[in-house]
């Protein structure tokens, strides 16, 4: 059995990253997104949502580039003098790597992002984060305990190919190794707390994006098992890179998410589209 999930990443942090989700929901093969709780647009976030029973909606838990739900006073490690999350996750892995995050401060602010989507009364199918901040030693505990507590029955494992779409040098390869480390030990954790993890991980983690051909490529090479694609689909590029600080190339994933070619590739190698609900049953 071959299955794949394509979510769709830093939904509710814009509103035409909202309106792209509603639309690959309706027109193309998105079943799955994460929901930043402290994105700007988080309430029409949670609005789509409701609209499509058939999407499966976790959290995207936020520890950089991006807005705390708690008062930032009551974080001071987290973030900037100005309140916000430090945008540069190499920031934040160095401070991390010095002592200088206080996990007490992780705990209660990822706490308060699960108790304002749980609020909103969506049922949660699963739980990764922005930048896979989650799979840090010791994060990831704090993550796998609320999870659990929550009734979430998966976490994404970013455990992505070494050698993947553009292929950026050393750096790009030595940041993949980690981050696979990271990945496979955080899968085998959540095992031991039963969630559930995709077997397989075709999201690019460089920034490049998900263009259709290589949609269609991730599907022709599926292994069996349960595949997560990660996506960062959004309507206007001239928009969305500014407001995001991020050259990412929204709207190329979300002509890849609409792709009828993509549909009638999966129907033909009997791939299942669905979301983390599946794999937690």
């Amino acid at each position: 059995m071959k299955r794949l999930i394509v979510n769709a990443d830093d939904f509710g942090r814009h509103e035409l990253i909202n309106q792209a989700v509603e639309k690959g929901v309706a027109e193309g093969c998105l079943r799955s997104a994460t929901i930043m709780p402290g994105g700007r647009a988080f309430a029409s976030a949670v609005a789509v949502a409701k609209r499509h029973e058939e999407l499966g909606v976790g959290i995207h838990f936020t520890l950089v580039n991006g807005f705390p739900v708690l008062p930032p006073a009551e974080i001071p490690s987290l973030v900037t003098a100005e309140g916000v999350f430090y945008d540069d996750y190499t920031v934040f892995v160095k401070r991390y790597a010095l002592g200088k995050v206080n996990f007490e401060e992780v705990r209660a602010e990822l706490a308060a992002q699960l108790q304002k989507l749980q609020q909103s009364g969506l049922a949660l199918t699963h739980a990764d984060s922005h930048q896979h901040m989650h799979t840090l030693p010791g994060i990831i505990d704090i993550v796998l305990r609320l999870a659990k507590a929550a009734g979430i029955r998966a976490v994404r494992t970013p455990r992505s190919p070494l050698f993947s779409g553009e292929f950026g040098g050393l750096g790009q390869l030595i940041g993949r190794l980690g981050l696979g480390t990271l990945a496979r030990v955080s899968a085998f954790k959540a095992g031991r707390k039963g969630l559930a993890t995709p077997e397989h991980f075709a999201g690019i983690v460089a920034g490049e994006a998900v263009s259709e051909a290589y949609l269609l490529d991730i599907v022709r090479q599926l292994q069996p098992g349960t595949t997560e694609v990660m996506m960062h689909p959004g309507l206007d590029n001239k928009v969305l890179v500014p407001a995001c600080a991020w050259e990412h190339d929204f709207e190329a994933e979300l002509a890849a998410i609409l792709s009828p070619a993509l549909r009638e590739l999966a129907a033909s190698e009997q791939v299942e589209i669905v979301n983390f609900r599946a794999l937690a049953d």
